[in-house]
This record gives C-alpha cells, sequence and structure tokens, in this order.
C-alpha cells in the first residue's frame, strides 16, 4: 500500500495531479477540498495517500490531510460507494458537514450531493454512524480545516469552479450554466462549486 508520496507538483488540473516523485510522475486523483490547498506549480508537496487496485486499472487518490483519507476510506466500505462516488462526495461536500449529516440521519441532505439517491443516502447513513460516531472528539492529527479562497479575480474563481465541474462530468455549458446561475461575485471556488451541485439537484 502507498501511504503517503512527496515530491515537486508539475501539475494540476481537477480532479488529477501530476506529482515528480524523484524522477517518476505520479498521475493521482483528489478532492477539491485539497485542490484548494495545493501550492503553486514547482513547489513541494506532501500527500496522504489511498491506492486502489483494479483489473482494469490502478489508481491513486490523494489527500492534503489524514482526516480527508480517513473519511475517504469509510466511504470505500460502504455498499455502492466506489472511489469515484466517494471522490465526488468529497468535492462537494466539507468533511465536517458530511459527518453532522451522517450522525444527524439527515438523508435530506445528503441526496443533494451528485451521484447519492435515497438508498445510497439511507446506506450511508447506517453503515458509517457508528464508524463515525468519535469523529469531532478524536479529529486525526494534523487535521486542517479546507481553506477558504479570499484572493483572485472573479474570472479565474469562476473558470476554476466551471473547471472542476467539468471535471466532474458535467458538460461545458451545463458547467458554465450551473457556476453562473448561483455566483453572488462574493463565494470562493469551493463554496461556488457545493452551491452549483446542490442547485443541480
Amino acid at each position: 500500500m502507498i501511504g503517503q508520496v512527496r515530491g515537486v507538483l508539475l501539475e494540476k488540473q481537477p480532479p488529477q495531479l501530476l506529482l515528480d516523485v524523484q524522477g517518476v510522475g505520479y498521475e493521482i486523483d483528489a478532492p477539491m477540498g485539497t485542490f484548494y490547498q495545493l501550492p503553486e506549480i514547482g513547489s513541494e508537496l506532501s500527500l496522504f495517500t489511498h491506492f486502489v487496485v483494479r483489473e482494469d486499472a490502478q489508481q491513486l487518490y490523494g489527500f492534503y490531510t489524514r482526516e480527508e483519507r480517513a473519511l475517504f476510506r469509510a466511504l470505500l466500505k460502504v455498499n455502492g460507494v466506489g472511489p469515484r462516488l466517494g471522490l465526488t462526495i468529497l468535492s462537494s461536500i466539507a468533511p465536517e458537514e458530511f459527518v453532522r449529516n451522517v450522525l444527524n440521519n439527515d438523508t435530506a441532505s445528503l441526496v443533494r450531493l451528485p451521484g447519492v439517491g435515497k438508498k445510497t443516502a439511507e446506506r450511508l447513513v447506517i453503515e458509517m454512524r457508528d464508524r463515525l460516531s468519535d469523529w469531532y472528539q478524536t479529529p486525526a492529527a494534523g487535521a486542517t480545516l479546507p481553506v477558504k479562497e479570499t484572493s483572485g479575480s472573479r474570472h479565474s474563481i469562476l473558470q476554476d469552479a466551471i473547471a472542476a465541474l467539468i471535471a466532474l462530468g458535467y458538460k461545458q455549458q451545463e458547467a458554465n450554466r450551473m457556476a453562473t446561475k448561483v455566483d453572488d461575485g462574493a463565494m470562493g471556488s469551493q463554496e461556488l462549486i457545493r452551491y452549483a451541485l446542490r442547485e443541480a439537484m
């Protein structure tokens, strides 16, 4: 199991980044919460990782904090939730909010997440409730909250949000419509993506 990688960030295009680890380029998929904490291209970066091996592919997933990776691994244990849906969920909602919804049996909020229907929402609550019961009491060491963007032009923020929506499977025209519809001129990219995804549901 590859649990952590450290190297130089070469590329970042949601949901994938390229990390040079001693001359080897690792393609890593990451949720938007991690993307908003990435340094500039050419900077050194360390990520906690989860390695998935299937018959037709080998995929490395990266996370800025242990907390985010722990939640991703917990999601994968839920019946019907694969890596792609797990990544989409983590890109659509803050870990703390997701955990709160699960612990409060709030399936109405969970079904607003992309790819999560009523049955999946119920399974998330039933199968994850006990695993997440001590989440707030014993957060993972070094865990940090996603950093809200406060700088950058509106155009740049809007384009980042649109690119992320396209990476999540939406077409260019649809992503443009979704992002511009909810843009209030003040939200950062991460908030913009979450509101766009909720509005789409």
